[in-house]
């Protein structure tokens, strides 16, 4: 059989260069990647692909981590795509994700390199059909009403005529002055206390939940009005944060809710005690007019005094018509007669309660004097000077005794002294010891020629050797001597 390249080419010219072509090209080098190198390629291909994409699908798996971030599985009928959140992008969003939720998720596709798997990176999320601000108003509503925060017993009455309004709004909104003129109007004489709140915008939830709780902290308030005016579920969406609903239940006192117009429903109107439809009939609810009730007083005097004068009459006919009977003639003169008793009673009943009185406070008097005349304090007085005279006597006593003491002492000394050994050496005596000083010398038998012996001085000691003795006549013939020199 005739291969099939061996068959002859149409052109008849022999090109080089085709000849260069036929030949086969040499094989590409090998190269090898590691898993890791061949997921960064995938991934760095994939974002760049589907940087920006739309995905609609229902939620599952919905479960936010410890980090904040949120992670869940994106499905339809017949497949499944996993994807997270991070928890920068998860603070904007109104509602909050929940299973089975069918939403349109906006952002990326990258790839996990740790597993090798591909993800949706979110960073914005719709429900599919429903806005989200309206569907995080269902939720918060739902919530907050299974919670308690709705039911009409925990709802508080407004005061009367309350004398000090406070008014947490917009300065710069025409809700402020609404408010303003229609209290100047009704009861211009009312204190107002007003908490600048932004009303709009990001941050204004959190101003608005201050503001309620500082008037609420301003004492005389009786009742607060939170509100601004109309606009959109955009502009309007402060007053659906849940910050600000648990601030107006936890208010203790009654808070009125005058947001938007009549047809504008948020979740402070559901929180609050009364729900004006405008802030300009919120201020009439609260504060009714002031000629309705002067008249309404007036009507309630003149109902009041004809209703005495109807009684007086009454009575005054039913007096004149007892004073016609017989029986009854004398109850005047009788009257007028237990009356000057009654005085007479009295006199007498003042002037004994008088003497007892005085009676009294004259044996309050000597008791007093008694009393004070054995009054601790007195009585302390009089010990403590005593006691003076008593430590000055005892400081004498012994300083005399010290004295005298001392005295005595310089006289024992002085005759000690003169008793002293030490004297008699002084004066010229010395004593006489053996070798090793455990007696002392007093006859010169004692002794004997060539011994040790020592000799003390009145300063000094002297050893010395005996070379010889003499007899005890003249020894003593020496001492009565000495004697009579000392004389």
């Amino acid at each position: 059989m005739t291969d099939l390249f061996d068959l002859p080419f149409e052109e008849d010219d022999e090109d080089p260069s085709a000849e260069a072509e036929i030949r086969p090209a040499a094989a590409p080098e090998r190269r090898v990647l590691s898993v890791t190198e061949l997921n960064v390629r995938l991934r760095d291909v994939i974002e760049s692909q589907f940087f920006e994409i739309w995905v609609e699908g229902e939620l599952s798996n919905c479960k936010i981590w410890n980090n904040g971030h949120l992670y869940f599985t994106l499905k339809d009928h017949a497949s499944q795509l996993k994807g997270f959140m991070f928890r920068s992008s998860l603070r904007y969003l109104k509602f909050k994700p929940e299973d089975g939720l069918k939403v349109v998720a906006r952002g990326k596709i990258t790839v996990y390199e740790p597993r090798g798997e591909y993800q949706l990176l979110c960073e914005h999320l719709e429900p599919q059909g429903l806005g989200a601000l309206q569907l995080a108003f269902d939720q918060l509503k739902k919530r907050l009403q299974a919670e308690g925060l709705f039911d009409a017993a925990i709802k508080r009455p407004l005061p009367a005529l309350p004398r000090k309004i406070g008014i947490v709004t917009s300065l710069e909104g025409a809700a402020v002055r609404d408010i303003l003129k229609v209290l100047g109007r009704r009861h211009a004489n009312v204190h107002v206390v007003i908490r600048p709140a932004r009303v709009q915008g990001e941050g204004s939830a959190l101003e608005i939940a201050r503001g309620i709780k500082a008037v609420a902290r301003v004492p005389g308030v009786e009742v607060i009005i939170v509100g601004r005016g109309g606009g959109s579920i955009e502009d309007l969406w402060a007053f659906n944060e849940e910050l600000v609903a648990r601030a107006i239940r936890s208010s203790p006192i009654p808070v009125i809710s005058a947001v938007g117009h009549e047809t504008d429903v948020t979740i402070a109107d559901f929180v609050a005690d009364l729900r004006a439809p405008t802030p300009s009939a919120a201020a009439e609810m609260v504060v009714a007019a002031k000629t309705e009730f002067r008249g309404r007083i007036d009507r309630l005097r003149d109902r009041m005094r004809a209703a005495e004068r109807g009684r007086i009459q009454t009575l005054s006919r039913r007096i004149h018509v007892l004073s016609g009977r017989p029986a009854l003639a004398g109850i005047p003169g009788r009257v007028a007669m237990r009356g000057r008793q009654v005085s007479e009673l009295s006199h007498e009943l003042a002037r004994a309660v008088r003497m007892r009185v005085s009676s009294r406070e004259r044996l309050i008097r000597q008791w007093r004097q008694r009393l004070e005349a054995c009054a601790l304090g007195r009585r302390l007085a009089v010990i403590r000077a005593r006691l003076v005279g008593v430590d000055g006597r005892l400081g004498s006593a012994v300083t005399r005794r010290r004295h005298h003491a001392d005295r005595r002492l310089r006289e024992c000394a002085g005759r000690l002294e003169t008793l002293s050994p030490l004297s008699v050496l002084a004066r010229g005596y010395a004593v006489c010891w053996t070798d090793d000083r455990s007696k002392a010398i007093r006859d010169a038998d004692e002794t004997s020629v060539g011994d040790h012996v020592r000799v003390t001085l009145a300063r000094g000691e002297l050893d010395c050797e005996v070379r010889d003795k003499k007899d005890t006549a003249n020894a003593g013939h020496i001492d009565q001597g000495l004697r009579n020199g000392d004389r």
